[in-house]
């Protein structure tokens, strides 16, 4: 019986125990998904980054390339994370800097959606609103990030007053 006992005992521990190391492979199931979206944005913004520092230097066609390079980072990311208002902004900015100006303003409009404030989304809008000749629009944005004592207002504004 003492056996019987002992053999019932171990039994629920190595149950006991596998249903634990169950529960934890289930539990960090959603964090591996969550670093992975998190790498994919951070990749983006890295080659987004990398492609600015290119165009500074003016060589436009290999910028270009890093911005789709991104963008498809950036698409990825945005696949497994429909709330963050950054990487809309960034799908925005290498979608207007690779010419596709359309669906850039349907990413940053998605953008403003989620994040009415968002001041990159708001200057990159406002931007690109001065390149389509809509300085009716880009006044707007400019009004949104009024007060913010922010490099996106300033920049804007002077885009705005060159026009």
């Amino acid at each position: 019986m003492k056996k019987n006992i002992k053999y019932l005992l171990k039994f629920f521990i190595i149950i006991s125990i596998f249903l634990n190391f169950n529960s934890v492979y289930a539990a960090s199931g959603g964090s591996d998904n969550d670093k992975s979206q998190a790498n994919l944005y951070k990749q983006g913004k890295k080659l987004v980054l990398r492609a600015k520092k290119l165009e500074k230097k003016n060589k436009i066609e290999k910028a270009k390339k890093l911005y789709l390079k991104a963008y498809d980072k950036l698409e990825d990311a945005y696949a497994k994370d429909k709330k963050n208002a950054n990487i809309l902004n960034y799908l925005g900015y290498t979608l207007r800097k690779t010419g596709n100006l359309e669906k850039a303003e349907v990413y940053y409009l998605k953008g403003l959606e989620l994040d009415a404030g968002h001041l990159g989304i708001n200057e990159y809008l406002g931007e690109l609103y001065v390149e389509t000749n809509r300085l009716d629009l880009a006044k707007k944005r400019l009004e949104v990030l009024k007060g913010c004592n922010c490099e996106e207002y300033e920049e804007l504004k002077e885009l705005i007053e060159d026009k």
